[in-house]
């Protein structure tokens, strides 16, 4: 039952930088839009984001509550750690869904509403950032259980260009996977289709130039990213298809199927993620001192991953479908409304 619990954790991962990356991503491609072209993007992100952008961040609970009840020492030493970063995640999530609310749906119109604009985006662009860089902390090896310094305990560990080069690509892909995902929002509207092909070009050449900078900064540290990555066939096999996969995109994307061009955005970036954890699975967590934080080692008791992994699989025979279908009835409704 160990594995059918990790892969739970691992798809609820993936599946929140699916889909509630490209939801940040909305925001992201919103400040990176011309004042000309802003409310016009702003008005197709939120058709497309609008019916399930508080569901997206359903993936984040069940990966916390998959880490709490499952994994309890992995959790307190990454809410303890690394807690200043969480805090700061979690009020950027807060600070995104007020004022996406308040933007849309305030009864009086006036100038709160850039106000509300304002935060929506630059926190749209902080939060993935934050989650970035705790994802990059967690196996730097740099958080020290040992230290007594509050400095040191709780800001070094993730205050290193590396953490922050892990921030940057990963805002960089958010904002990809949105631009993407929006062509298919206005696939009847060649001009505009062309804008976002155009976008999601300049977000993976922006995902690429902070890739390059965090094998800098991995080599510069002495983080073994490049061992981790290319250590393997199965790494190397990962990158290979994902840069095909990116030479396709290139050069074909605004003749391939929009639903098709989102089957290859998300199958790139599950490559990306297979590639980044594969080398150092089941090693969630990398401890200064040289320790492990293992998903096979320090889960909680045999009755409790049991227990875990039978909700999980119960929970997604009453979830997923109403969470498809949910789907599926905006797009049919939006279809109807053209």
């Amino acid at each position: 039952m160990i594995y059918v619990v990790i892969a739970y954790l691992w798809a609820s991962l993936l599946l929140y930088i699916l889909l509630g990356g490209a939801d940040f991503g909305a925001g992201i491609v919103e400040l990176f839009t011309s004042r000309r072209n802003r409310k016009k993007t702003r008005r197709t992100a939120y058709e497309a984001i609008g019916p399930i952008w508080e569901a997206n961040h359903m993936w984040l609970i069940i990966a916390i509550v998959i880490l709490f009840v499952g994994f309890p020492v992995i959790y307190a030493t990454v809410s303890t750690y690394l807690h200043i970063l969480l805090v700061l995640m979690l009020m950027g999530i807060i600070a995104r869904g007020t004022a996406l609310t308040f933007r849309n749906y305030d009864a009086v119109v006036d100038d709160m509403q850039r106000l509300y604009s304002r935060i929506f985006i630059y926190s749209s662009f902080v939060t993935p950032f934050f989650l970035g860089i705790i994802a990059a902390s967690a196996v730097s090896a740099r958080i020290d259980t040992a230290e007594s310094s509050f400095a040191h305990a709780y800001i070094f560990s993730w205050l290193n260009l590396f953490s922050i080069g892990v921030g940057l690509f990963t805002v960089a892909i958010c904002g990809y996977l949105a631009a993407v995902y929006l062509i298919g929002e206005v696939k009847d509207d060649r001009e505009e289709m062309r804008r976002y092909v155009i976008k999601s070009k300049n977000f993976s050449a922006a995902a690429f130039c902070c890739g390059a900078l965090v094998f800098l900064a991995a080599w510069l540290e002495g983080i073994p990213l490049f061992e981790w990555i290319f250590g393997s066939m199965y790494g190397i096999v990962a990158i290979i298809a994902a840069t095909i996969s990116f030479l396709v995109f290139y050069t074909r994307a605004q003749n391939i199927n929009p639903g098709i061009l989102r089957m290859i955005a998300a199958f790139q970036v599950l490559l990306i993620l297979f590639a980044a954890t594969y080398a150092h699975f089941p090693d969630i967590v990398l401890i200064k001192d040289g320790r492990h934080l293992s998903l096979l080692e320090h889960h909680g008791g045999i009755k409790a991953i049991e227990n875990l992994g039978r909700a999980l699989l119960l929970g997604s025979i009453f979830i997923l479908p109403a969470l498809f279908y949910l789907i599926l009835s905006f797009q049919r409704k939006k279809g109807i409304s053209h």
